[in-house]
């Protein structure tokens, strides 16, 4: 009896099996070109044809030749000379080298440049060429150069040099924005002095803000890749596989000082841009929004109501600043800028590098859960939208008596100990530098008045008829006094 109902079950079982053949024929049937306009097999010939080339793509390996090949020519070696004074008394030394030990060392560096232009002009890191006293250029044919500092911009560490030379090879800019991650790139330089170096990698990240440059107007958004960056890269070329420029190489993360996996390049419409200013004006035209901000994270997506932890939060707005203009309020949270999504604040500003001041854009922002879009006309470090001149400006720019100064990081307090001070960020002809000022410097008190920024020294010295006393901290905690007479 058992055996009746199995052999019944497998019966029943084939049968539905013939069924749904049987359905599943007549319903292919009707899909051919026969019963139809033939459109459902076109489609599905196409769909075998993208997927079939796209299978052949990813079977052949990306071709970086002709990068190489475009850019090698292109890339200079960077030699610089510079003067290095001895610091301290170190008995030891002078038993040994007497005074010789005391007198200024002359020290070699290197690294790596791009040429723009067919008249000679180079982009390279601003930290591969301060403070040298000269600079020479090796073309990749060997002839050199002795090369002049056309401008500097310590807060994007981008240099331009010029050399007298004509008719050279140079490489075309291409579009940072437009890099997607997993993109090929190739990175070309001078590691260790080898010239025409070239590596490979993919870019692994955008936008990294690795607090690099210490200035209160750094901006900082570098491309992150694994190709291999050693020292005397920086200053180099980042392509893509077209032979295009979307790169300055910069530096690398590494507990040994080597390559460690992870390198780092300027984007290349961050550049662009400070060369065109550096190249037409001398000085590159800051633009500001004229608010501070900070990350945002979990606990002001909560109480912010904002849809997603992203954004750049404004921290605090400048007075009479353009975001006050605009309306703009502490806690609002920018997420876009001309209509490109800003996740961080290092992306909000390299969106907003890459203006003038003059310039219109809007402004998306979240406040109280809601979206809100407004204009905003950028200004520079003074409040207004004037052209910055080189060598004028100064109190705009923080600079006093040659020296650049920049406020205290929470670091700094915390180090030294200190709630108040003035940073040298950077040290030029004049009275700071002639009296032994350094980069590094923090200033507490000018002529026995204590300061907090760059417009309190200027008001201090101004005030008792000229620089009589500083007093400070150098970069090792030690206490330091002068006192000049003019």
């Amino acid at each position: 009896m058992k055996a009746k109902y199995f052999f019944g079950a497998i019966l029943m079982a084939f049968l539905g099996a013939v069924i749904a053949l049987f359905a599943y024929s007549m319903i292919q049937g009707k899909r051919s070109p026969a019963t139809t306009n033939g459109s459902s097999n076109a489609e599905l010939k196409r769909t075998e044809a993208l997927l079939t080339s796209l299978s052949d793509q990813q079977a052949q390996p990306v071709d970086l030749t002709f990068a190489a090949e475009v850019t090698v020519p292109t890339v200079v070696h960077v030699h610089t000379v510079s003067t290095v004074e001895n610091e301290g008394d170190n008995p030891i030394m002078q038993w040994f080298y007497g005074n010789q030990y005391n007198k200024p060392q002359k020290v070699s560096g290197w690294g790596s440049g791009v040429i723009i232009s067919s008249d000679g002009y180079i982009i390279t890191n601003n930290h591969v060429i301060e403070d040298a006293d000269n600079i020479e250029v090796t073309l990749n044919d060997n002839r050199k150069f002795k090369a002049e500092v056309i401008g500097r911009d310590p807060s994007t560490d981008i240099a331009v040099l010029k050399i007298k030379a004509d008719n050279l090879p140079f490489i075309k800019y291409g579009d940072s924005d437009r890099l997607k991650l997993g993109e090929w790139v190739l990175a070309v330089g001078n590691p260790f002095n080898l010239t025409s170096t070239v590596t490979a990698g993919i870019v692994s990240a955008k936008g990294r803000n690795l607090q690099l440059i210490n200035s209160d107007y750094s901006i900082e958004a570098y491309i992150q890749t694994d190709a291999a960056l050693n020292m005397g890269n920086s200053g180099g070329a980042l392509v893509n596989t077209k032979g295009e420029l979307v790169g300055i190489t910069s530096a690398i993360i590494s507990p040994s000082g080597a390559y460690a996996g992870n390198s780092f390049a300027i984007p290349i419409n961050i550049v662009r841009k400070v060369v065109d200013d550096l190249r037409k004006y001398g000085e590159v035209q800051r633009a500001i929004i004229g608010v501070r901000i900070s990350e945002v994270t979990q606990d002001d997506a909560d109480k912010l109501k904002l849809p997603e932890v992203s954004g750049a939060k404004i921290a605090d707005v400048t007075k009479n600043g353009a975001a006050e203009s605009a309306g703009l309020k502490a806690n609002d949270v920018i997420v876009k800028l001309d209509g490109v999504s800003v996740g961080t604040p290092a992306e909000l500003q390299e969106q907003v590098g890459k203006h003038r001041p003059g310039d219109r854009v809007n402004i998306t922002y979240l406040r109280n859960g809601k979206e809100f879009t407004v204009p905003l006309v950028l200004k520079n470090l003074a409040g207004n939208t004037s052209i910055v001149k080189p060598g004028s400006d100064e109190e705009m720019m923080g600079v006093v008596y040659g020296a650049r100064f920049e406020a205290l990081s929470s670091s700094d307090k915390s180090k030294y100990n200190i709630d108040y001070g003035v940073k040298v960020s950077e040290v030029n002809s004049g009275k700071f530098r002639d009296i032994g000022l350094k980069k590094g410097y923090i200033i507490l008190n000018v002529n026995g008045h204590k300061v907090k920024s760059a417009a309190d020294v200027r008001e201090a010295a101004s005030n008792d008829g000229g620089l009589q006393s500083i007093e400070g901290i150098q970069p090792d905690g030690t206490f330091f006094s002068y006192t000049y007479r003019s």
